[in-house]
C-alpha cells in the first residue's frame, strides 16, 4: 500500500536546495526527478517577480559554478520564468539520495527564494517510507513531518483535493475577495498583502491549487467514469 510523506526541509540541509537559495522573489519546483546510473536529473521551474532575464543569468552561473553539476539546459521560458534540465552528481548523503534509494516519487516539491522547502512524496509502503527515515537519521539530515497518509484515505484526499495548507488559503481568499470574477474585483497586489507574501508567491499558490483541483475533480472523475 503506498504512503505519502509531507515534509519541509531547509535549504541547507541538501546540496539542491543550497544551490538554488538566495534567490529573492523567485520560486523554485521540481517537475520531476529522473535517475540515471551515478547522476540524477532534476527538472526545475523557475519562476519570478525580478527581471528574468537577470535572475535567469545569475541562475545559469550559480549552477555552472558547481562542481557538481556535468550539465544546465533551458528546455522551455515562459512570461516570469523557464524550465531547466540539470544533471546532477548526487552525494550518497543527501535527501535527494535518499529518495532515489528508496523508489520515492516526488509529488510536489517548492521553495520561495530557495531558503526553505515543501515535499509532499509517495513509497511504495510504509517499510521503503522507514528506510528512508533510517538514510536520513544515518546521514544527520533533519526534516520537519507535517502529514503521513496512504491513498486509501479517499475521504480526506477528496474533502482536501490534494490542496497544501497555504493553496487553500489562498484559494479561499482569492474567491472571496472577487479575485476570480470577471472583471477581477481585487488585484494579486492586494491578496499578498493581506497573505503579507509577496505577489508572485499568492500567484503560484492559486494557479498550483487551481491545478490540483483540476486534477482531483476532472481526472478522478474521468476515472472513476
Amino acid at each position: 500500500m503506498s504512503v505519502v510523506l509531507e515534509f519541509t526541509i531547509d535549504a541547507d540541509q541538501f546540496q539542491l536546495g543550497g544551490s538554488l537559495s538566495g534567490f529573492q522573489d523567485t520560486t523554485f519546483e521540481l517537475e520531476r526527478i529522473v535517475p540515471t546510473g551515478n547522476h540524477v536529473i532534476p527538472f526545475i521551474w523557475l519562476t519570478t517577480d525580478a527581471d528574468l532575464d537577470t535572475v535567469l543569468d545569475a541562475f545559469e552561473t550559480k549552477l555552472i559554478d558547481r562542481p557538481s553539476i556535468t550539465d544546465v539546459r533551458a528546455l522551455d521560458r515562459i512570461e516570469n520564468g523557464a524550465l531547466y534540465r540539470v544533471t546532477w552528481r548526487v552525494p550518497e548523503k543527501d535527501i535527494i539520495d535518499g529518495l532515489v534509494q528508496t523508489d520515492a516519487t516526488v509529488l510536489e516539491a517548492r521553495s520561495h527564494s530557495g531558503a526553505c522547502w515543501e515535499f509532499r512524496v509517495r513509497y511504495p509502503d510504509h517499510d521503503h517510507l522507514a528506510r528512508f527515515q533510517n538514510i536520513l537519521t544515518e546521514n544527520d539530515v533533519t526534516i520537519h513531518i507535517d502529514r503521513i497518509y496512504t491513498f486509501t484515505k479517499e475521504t480526506d484526499r477528496r474533502r482536501q483535493f490534494g490542496l497544501s495548507s497555504e493553496q487553500r488559503e489562498a484559494l479561499v481568499l482569492a474567491l472571496r475577495r472577487g479575485y476570480l470574477a470577471s472583471p477581477s474585483e481585487v488585484s494579486l497586489d492586494e491578496l499578498a498583502d493581506e497573505l503579507d507574501i509577496t505577489k508572485q508567491a499568492v500567484s503560484d499558490r492559486i494557479r498550483r491549487g487551481n491545478e490540483k483541483l483540476l486534477e482531483t475533480t476532472l481526472l478522478s472523475s474521468a476515472v472513476d467514469g
